[in-house]
């Protein structure tokens, strides 16, 4: 019956096979792919000529770039790129392989392999992000509902035709390719929802959103940072001090939404194959057992040897539940990981926006131009694969921790050694109290005797001045022969400790695990600081307010057709205004005061301010002067007010 069972499972299997594939569907939606590209490349005209335009005229600079999206500035459809990364997600998990290959290629070549890979990937999924950011809505919403939907109904019949895998067992795709079809769907709906508006514009139903340089929520930024800060702001709720607190004038841009989408969903698959697969290990493991027990009992071995069956059934069960109780928390400690993350990202630009850089290391802080935009090419990918190796680093930290735990503790508990267990805990216990209270007692000894009392009662702190030095002397003297016995301790403990929060933290990019001085050693966090020092110079709001007003003045000054979009900003008066022309004259007068005695309607004064040697006087005539240009219908009737001139003082 097992043997049939056997030849059913592999039938079946067989016949999964023979059916689409979704591998073999990714190689052949190259030509659609390609073609879809070339037909939006053929709509988007150069920016600028080039020598094939006056050998063939007939193509008139057409044939431009395509750009899938922008991960600098773009913050529109922001949500749209994310779920188009999760439709990726799949085969972007799919390149930590080398199955979607058809071909074999030698050892040496597998990184080639790997590029041909990315590759190809990027090919086959460069239209959906493409039809999302062309100008040409229409076309590119019409070619992006017939490439999507091609993908859901390849992807859906693969799916629950053949649900099962070789992995997982029964519902391994369904299990695992579900966010990829919902993320496609999510896509659908997209392009219908773009096809629908862009026909609507044609029709002249709705007005198309203008493209501005600005957001309205970098405008609500910059508005709160002129505002004058309230005196009583409301406090708080504990989810805000302690979790997260909503900031509506930040968005994240595509590029860290679509990782963390991609995040999420590869640590959903690698946490289902990672129970999935430990099942499958210590199932294996169970029968080497029972194998062993039997060839102990038939082979009637010593005792000794037959006394440790036990203790690896005993091993084996312990290490089986710590291992699946742990996935649950490995995989938490990831996806809060990913989330932290965010509010690091939002933390730190913020900084950036108002100066600080005291987090970043002094030798980042002018970090190279090209390794900031490197830096925004590499943050995507890296954070990835940070994630999931993270991932699984982090379980096995989790199971050793959890085996510790189990054998100190638990275990013990079971076989009726509480007495034991109580007292090895209580020797480590009181060692390590000892050592702590030590060096707790040396510091209460330094802040009693040794140190003198507070310059002032309201001071927090004696001051750093000595007190009863000989004293001091011998104490330090005696304890330095115990210091160094303690050291040792402290030395291992120090390591242990490193080794614990660097495994612990390997998937924080946003946070390095080298020693002060070294972290330009560690690529990922230089990848995180460059990245946000490029992001902090393109999309600085007030720096872009700055461009927006700039733009606008072009505008109308110039009245150019060419930035008749930019309508968001109120008119500024005219040029050549009073007021424009009354401020300018203060304002130049005010940084240059020697101009003012320059100036024909007030030459008395000047001559007042040469003659009289009281700086009393020079304040007067300069507020009189200031008055009158602001308000010269009332100051004119006046005349300059009489100042006693206050003779010099001698040295």
């Amino acid at each position: 019956m097992e043997k049939d069972g056997v030849e059913d499972e592999i039938a079946t299997i067989q016949v999964c096979q023979s059916g689409i594939s979704v591998e073999l569907f990714l190689h052949l939606s190259l030509i659609p792919a390609v073609l879809i590209v070339a037909v939006l490349s053929f709509l988007q005209k150069r920016a600028y000529s080039l020598p094939i335009d006056r050998r063939l005229p007939f193509l008139g600079g057409r044939f431009g770039i395509v750009v899938p999206l922008d991960t600098i500035g773009s913050l529109s459809n922001r949500w749209s790129y994310g779920f188009a990364f999760g439709a990726v997600s799949s085969s972007v998990l799919l390149l930590f392989s080398e199955s979607y290959i058809p071909f074999t290629l030698p050892a040496w070549a597998r990184a080639l392999v790997y590029l041909v890979g990315a590759l190809e990937v990027g090919m086959v999924y460069f239209p959906f992000f493409a039809c999302l950011s062309t100008p040409f809505r229409t076309v590119g919403a019409v070619l992006g509902i017939l490439y999507s939907l091609s993908w859901i109904i390849i992807t859906v019949w693969d799916t629950f035709t053949c649900p099962d895998g070789k992995i997982l067992g029964p519902y391994q795709k369904v299990i695992i390719q579900w966010p990829c079809i919902l993320s496609l769907i999510f896509l659908l709906g997209r392009f219908f929802y773009i096809l629908v508006k862009g026909v609507r514009i044609r029709l002249h139903l709705e007005q198309e959103d203008p493209e501005e340089l600005i957001g309205q929520h970098q405008v609500q930024h910059v508005k709160g940072l002129l505002r004058k800060a309230p005196a009583h702001s409301e406090p708080l709720s504990w989810f805000q001090r302690r979790v997260y607190e909503w900031d509506p004038h930040f968005k994240f841009p595509n590029r860290i939404i679509g990782t963390s989408i991609i995040s999420l969903i590869g640590l959903y698959t690698m946490t289902i194959a990672d129970y999935t697969l430990s099942n499958v290990a210590f199932g294996q493991v169970d029968r080497w057992k029972n194998t062993l027990q039997q060839l102990v009992s038939s082979c009637n071995q010593t005792e000794a040897l037959g006394a440790m069956i036990p203790q690896l059934e005993e091993f084996i069960d312990v290490a089986r539940k710590s291992w699946l109780a742990t996935t649950i928390f490995a995989s938490l400690n990831s996806v809060g990981y990913t989330f932290h993350v965010l509010a690091c990202y939002r933390k730190h630009l913020k900084r950036l926006w108002r100066g600080q850089k005291g987090f970043i290391p002094e030798k980042f802080h002018k970090p190279s131009s090209a390794v900031s935009v490197a830096s925004i090419a590499r943050y995507s990918g890296w954070q990835i694969a940070f994630t999931l190796w993270g991932y699984l680093i982090v379980h096995f930290v989790h199971f050793l921790m959890a085996l510790l735990v189990a054998y100190v503790l638990v275990i013990p508990i079971q076989h009726g050694r509480q007495l034991i267990m109580l007292t090895n805990l209580g020797i480590i216990v009181l060692t390590i109290g000892l050592v702590i209270g030590l060096v707790i007692l040396q510091i209460l000894l330094v802040q009693i005797f040794f140190l003198q009392d507070k310059i002032s009662p309201t001071d927090k702190d004696k001051p750093l001045a000595l007190n009863n030095r000989k004293a001091f002397h011998c104490f330090n003297y005696f304890f330095f022969f115990y210091n160094v016995v303690m050291g040792i301790s402290n030395c291992i403990m120090r390591l242990l400790c490193s080794i614990f929060v660097g495994t612990w933290l390997v998937s924080r990019i946003d946070r390095t695990i080298m020693q002060r001085g070294y972290e330009s050693m560690d690529a990922g966090y230089s990848t995180w600081i460059g990245m946000i020092f490029a992001d902090h110079y393109h999309n600085n709001p007030v720096m872009v307010c700055f461009c927006q007003l700039l733009v606008s003045n072009k505008l109308e000054r110039h009245k150019a057709s060419v930035y008749s979009t930019f309508n968001n900003m109120p008119s500024e008066p005219p040029v050549n205004s009073k007021a424009r022309r009354r401020w300018m004259l203060f304002y130049t007068l005010l940084r240059n005061p020697h101009l003012i005695l320059l100036r024909k309607q007030h030459l008395s004064s000047s001559s007042l301010l040469r003659t009289s040697s009281s700086p009393q006087a020079d304040m007067v005539v300069r507020a009189w002067v200031m008055a009158s240009l602001t308000q010269p219908s009332q100051v004119a009737s006046q005349s300059l007010p009489e100042v006693p001139v206050t003779p010099a003082v001698e040295c």
